[in-house]
C-alpha cells in the first residue's frame, strides 16, 4: 500500500493527489450535511413529503447539465487554464452557500430561497466533479496511462471514505448541534479545498480557440467513426497537436491569411475573442451531438434514462415514514446510510468477481427483480407485518438499505461497462459526462414522479395510510424496463468490447 502511494506520488505529485482525494473525500463527506438538510425541511420548515422531494429534485438539477461545464472549460480557458480556474469557480460556488445558510436565519427558514441557495451549492459540486475527472483523464493519458485504473480506484476510496465517515459523524452531530452549526462545519471541507487549488499548477494553453475549433470540425466525424485522431491534447503538459492534421480554411470575408511558420505554427489576423470562443463552443457542441445520435449510442442511454423515469422514486416519503412514524433516530439512521455504503461496495466486488462475463441484459433484468423484492420487503415494514414475525423495525431498515445499495450497484456498474465501450476515441470525457448527465436527469425526473405520486396519494407528514398503495405501485413500475431491453445491445457482457 505504501509503495503503491510512494509510485503514485512520483508520478503526479503529492499536491495533485491531495487534491484529487479532497475533492473526492468532499463529495462523499455531503452526506453529512444533507442530512441536515432534510430534517431543516421537515421540523423547521414543515413541509410535506411531496414538497421536500420536489426542493431536492430541483437542487440537484445542475448534475443533469455536467457537459455543459466540461465544453465550457475545454473551449474558454481563463487567462490560459483550463482547469483549475474552473476548479477555483465550483469550490467557491460549493461554499458560499454554507456559508449564508449557516449564518443568515431568515433565508434557511424560507423554502424558495432554501432551495435556491442549495441548487447553486450543487452547481459548484458538479461543475468540480467535472473538472476533476478531467484532470485525471489528462494526467493519466499517454505515458502515465498504466495509472488510469489507479486514479480511479484511490478516486473511488476518497468518496467512499467520505461517505462512511459522513454517515457517522452527520447522525451524531444531529444529535448533538444545531443544523446551522453542521452548515457552517461542513463549509470547512471546501474551504480547505479552494486553498488545495492553489498547490497545483497547470500549464496555460498555447493552441489559438480558432485553430481548435477547426480542428474539432474536421474530426468530429472520424472520432465518431472510431478513429484516434481527435484532440489529445494534455493541458499539464506542452504538447500540442499536430498542425499537418488541422484543416486550413480560406475565409470568404475578411480577406484572413493564414501561413504556417517555421515552427508549425499557424499564423492569421486576430479575431475577437468572443468569436474564437463561440466557434469553439459551437464546435465542440456539434461533435458532442453528432456522436450521441448514433443509434449504438442512443438506444442503449435512451433505456437508461426510462429505467429512472418510470420508476416513482419515493425515497423522501420512507425518511419521513422512519422518522415520524417508526422515530428512528438520527444517529441510526446514519449507521443505516454506513451500511449502504458497505453494500454498495460488496455489489462493485460481488459484480467483479462474479458477473462480468454474464450479458448485461440478464444482469439487468435480475436487478429490477431484485428491485422489485426490496419493494415488498418496504411493503412489509409499512403494513407493520414484520412485527408479527419478531423482525424489528430497525433490522428491516438497515438489511433494506444494504441490499438496495448493493442491487443498484449492480444496475450502476454495466452502465459504466457499456458507456466506456460506447465513447468514441477522443470526446470521452465529455461524451461520458453526457451519459452520466442522462443518468442524473432520470433519478431527477423520477424523483418528481415519486413526489407527484406522494401527492396524489395524500401521502403527508403523519399521515401514511397510503403509502403501501404507493409502494405498490413502485414496485410494479420497477418491472416496467424490463419491457425495453431491446434497446441494450443483446452480446455485450461487462468483459467485451
Amino acid at each position: 500500500m505504501i509503495q503503491w502511494l510512494k509510485r503514485l506520488r512520483a508520478a503526479f505529485g503529492a499536491s495533485f493527489l491531495w487534491l484529487i482525494c479532497l475533492v473526492y473525500f468532499t463529495q462523499g463527506f455531503r452526506s453529512f450535511v444533507w442530512t441536515a438538510v432534510s430534517y431543516q425541511l421537515k421540523d423547521r420548515l414543515k413541509l410535506s413529503p411531496s414538497s421536500s422531494q420536489f426542493v431536492f429534485s430541483i437542487a440537484f438539477f445542475p448534475w443533469s447539465i455536467k457537459p455543459l461545464y466540461g465544453i465550457v472549460s475545454d473551449c474558454i480557458p481563463i487567462k490560459g487554464r483550463k482547469r483549475v480556474p474552473y476548479l477555483v469557480i465550483a469550490t467557491v460556488l460549493s461554499l458560499v452557500p454554507w456559508l449564508i445558510l449557516g449564518l443568515n436565519a431568515t433565508l434557511r427558514s424560507s423554502k424558495w430561497n432554501l432551495m435556491t441557495f442549495l441548487t447553486v451549492q450543487n452547481l459548484g459540486s458538479a461543475m468540480a466533479d467535472v473538472v476533476v475527472d478531467a484532470m485525471i483523464a489528462e494526467a493519466v493519458r499517454r505515458e502515465r496511462a498504466s495509472f488510469a485504473g489507479d486514479l480511479q480506484s484511490i478516486s473511488w476510496f476518497s468518496m467512499a471514505l467520505g461517505g462512511i465517515c459522513g454517515s457517522l459523524s452527520g447522525g451524531y452531530a444531529l444529535t448533538n448541534l444545531q443544523i446551522h452549526t453542521i452548515f457552517l462545519l461542513f463549509s470547512a471541507l471546501p474551504s480547505i479545498q479552494l486553498l488545495s487549488c492553489g498547490l497545483v499548477e497547470e500549464k496555460s494553453v498555447t493552441v489559438d480557440s480558432k485553430v481548435l475549433s477547426e480542428f474539432y470540425d474536421s474530426s468530429s466525424v472520424d472520432g465518431v467513426n472510431g478513429n484516434s485522431s481527435f484532440l489529445d491534447e494534455d493541458s499539464f503538459s506542452e504538447k500540442k497537436p499536430n498542425i499537418s492534421m488541422l484543416r486550413r480554411k480560406k475565409s470568404s470575408k475578411g480577406g484572413k491569411k493564414k501561413r504556417v511558420t517555421g515552427k508549425g505554427q499557424i499564423a492569421e489576423k486576430v479575431d475577437s475573442l468572443p468569436s474564437r470562443w463561440f466557434r469553439s463552443l459551437k464546435a465542440a457542441t456539434f461533435s458532442l451531438c453528432h456522436a450521441f445520435k448514433q443509434p449504438l449510442i442512443l438506444r442503449p442511454m435512451a433505456w437508461f434514462f426510462l429505467a429512472h423515469v418510470s420508476i416513482p422514486n419515493l425515497s423522501t416519503v420512507m425518511f419521513y415514514y422512519q422518522t415520524e412514524f417508526l422515530s428512528l433516530e438520527a444517529s441510526f439512521l446514519g449507521t443505516a446510510r454506513v451500511v449502504g455504503w458497505l453494500g454498495l461496495m460488496l455489489g462493485t466486488f460481488v459484480y467483479n468477481q462474479y458477473l462480468k462475463t454474464m450479458k448485461l441484459r440478464r444482469i439487468l433484468v435480475l436487478s429490477h427483480v431484485g428491485l422489485s423484492f426490496l419493494g415488498l420487503l418496504d411493503m412489509v415494514l409499512v403494513s407493520r407485518v414484520n412485527l408479527t414475525y419478531g423482525i424489528s423495525d430497525r433490522i428491516m431498515v438497515l438489511c433494506g438499505s444494504a441490499l438496495s445499495d448493493a442491487i443498484n450497484q449492480f444496475k450502476f456498474m454495466p452502465f459504466l461497462i457499456l458507456s466506456g465501450q460506447l465513447c468514441p476515441p477522443g470526446i470521452e470525457g465529455t461524451l461520458f459526462a453526457l451519459f452520466m448527465s442522462i443518468n442524473n436527469l432520470g433519478s431527477t425526473l423520477g424523483s418528481f414522479v415519486g413526489a407527484g405520486v406522494a401527492s396524489a396519494l395524500n401521502i403527508s407528514s403523519g399521515s401514511f395510510d397510503n403509502l403501501p398503495l404507493g409502494i405498490a405501485i413502485q414496485v410494479l413500475c420497477t418491472l416496467i424496463p424490463v419491457g425495453f431491453l431491446f434497446l441494450i445491445p443483446k452480446e455485450v457482457t461487462g468483459v467485451s468490447a
